[in-house]
């Protein structure tokens, strides 16, 4: 599947785009401020755009008010698809946030609801009972998401809310050409439902892929022939910044060798996971690392490990954010992407990841591990890359047998020799292909 090669974008429109927190109900098309990013986001090696919610919502998207029509703040339907086709021009997939455990109080079935209570068709959509009330004092009981009444829980088990979603989701393929979708809190997401959805989604489009938002547990529940494609690591989330905080790389190592090892016991060897540094919902890579020197080995760590990266904006030239300061801090508007000596490693990382097949779906076994060091290997079809981190201030001369002579550098091109040790200066990180 394409995916599995894929290198993700991801943007939250409504932040970058710079539209007014709470819904105005001014249509102004500031989606269209997207379609000079296309050029930034190839030139940057990524191929594929994760567009987080755009429909029309209360506040922040994830209150969706009505499925088939775009945000006004952020234009129109006709807006939104300009963008995608620019984005398909070049030659970049595009995925949409999908979410479809809730909706919001706007939302136009659950209006029908508290205009009509139980003679509205639509209150078997929720799960509800009009022997209690709200603290909106709607004179009905419903369920919110995780205590968050703001956002109306739908009643997935409703044939009629399914077929809803899969009318929504024909739609956004036909009128804008999707290519998957990312299901926001898939754990939430029954599976009878993800099952329907996966059987739907394959008749959809060809390879038409599945990503959900998982935290924590077996992914292998949210993941699998009758699920999801993929979901987030969010375990790896942790360790990949964790680690380099507290100088114990033991901590993301052993996720990974727990995860994608070689015994029988590891529990996606072979699955490609959705892999981060940070996102729209956690504090930005650039200000969670306390030593700023790490950023440069954390992102080859992310490109180099298995799963597919995903770059969320601004944080390939070092924006930073804190979630602490609020969700505007992680969203905020820009007008232009940038690019310094951060975006040019970034560059080169995905470039090698696009050019050998070792870091895409290669197998992974750790070669050298302590607590300031690490070396794996990934190793497909008789293609072995090392990837070889060193978070240290001092360098440090690894001695280990490399089952090869000499290696090329995949991010500089030069060889290297590895008798008498190999050489790592303080917070460097390398892709070494074995000739």
């Amino acid at each position: 599947m394409w995916y599995d090669q894929s290198v993700i974008y991801q943007i939250y429109p409504l932040g970058l785009c710079g539209a007014p927190v709470e819904n105005d109900g001014v249509t102004v098309p500031r989606i269209r401020d997207l379609i000079p990013w296309a050029e930034h986001i190839r030139d940057l090696g990524a191929d594929t755009v994760l567009l987080n919610p755009m429909m029309d919502s209360d506040r922040h998207g994830y209150d969706t008010r009505d499925y088939r029509r775009v945000d006004c703040r952020l234009g129109t339907n006709d807006d939104l698809k300009a963008v995608c086709d620019a984005f398909h021009a070049a030659g970049l997939r595009v995925l949409f946030d999908g979410v479809f455990n809730h909706v919001g109080r706007g939302f136009w079935a659950f209006k029908d609801v508290q205009e009509k209570r139980w003679d509205s068709p639509y209150k078997d959509w929720f799960h509800l009972s009009f022997d209690g009330n709200s603290n909106y004092n709607d004179g009905f009981w419903y369920e919110g998401w995780e205590g968050h009444y703001e956002l109306v829980k739908l009643n997935l088990h409703n044939p009629a809310v399914v077929e809803h979603h899969f009318d929504v989701i024909r739609g956004w393929v036909e009128e804008f050409g999707i290519d998957g979708l990312r299901l926001d809190v898939a754990y939430c997401l029954p599976p009878e439902y993800l099952a329907q959805l996966r059987q739907f989604a394959n008749g959809l489009k060809p390879d038409f892929v599945l990503v959900g938002e998982t935290l924590h547990g077996d992914y292998n529940r949210w993941m699998n022939d009758n699920a999801c494609h993929s979901v987030t690591n969010y375990e790896c989330y942790k360790g990949l910044w964790s680690a380099f905080n507290s100088m114990n790389l033991f901590e993301i190592g052993h996720s990974l060798n727990r995860q994608f090892g070689s015994e029988n016991w590891c529990l996606y060897r072979g699955k490609n996971l959705l892999s981060f540094l940070d996102n729209h919902d956690v504090t930005r890579i650039a200000t969670i690392l306390q030593d700023k020197n790490h950023l440069y080995p954390a992102w080859a760590l992310l490109f180099g490990m298995p799963g597919v990266p995903s770059i969320y904006y601004g944080s390939e030239w070092g924006l930073e954010g804190d979630k602490h300061q609020g969700d505007a801090s992680l969203r905020p508007a820009l007008e232009t992407p940038q690019s310094n000596e951060l975006t040019a490693w970034i560059t080169k990382l995905a470039a090698a990841r696009h050019a050998y097949p070792a870091l895409q779906s290669g197998s992974y076994r750790t070669v050298v591990l302590t607590n300031k060091q690490y070396i794996f290997e990934r190793a497909i079809d008789g293609e072995r890359v090392l990837v070889a981190i060193n978070a240290d201030a001092e360098p440090f001369t690894a001695h280990f047998d490399a089952q090869c002579g000499r290696a090329t550098d995949l991010i500089t091109g030069d060889l290297h020799d590895f008798g008498g040790g190999s050489e790592l200066p303080p917070y460097s990180a390398y892709f070494w292909r074995c000739e």
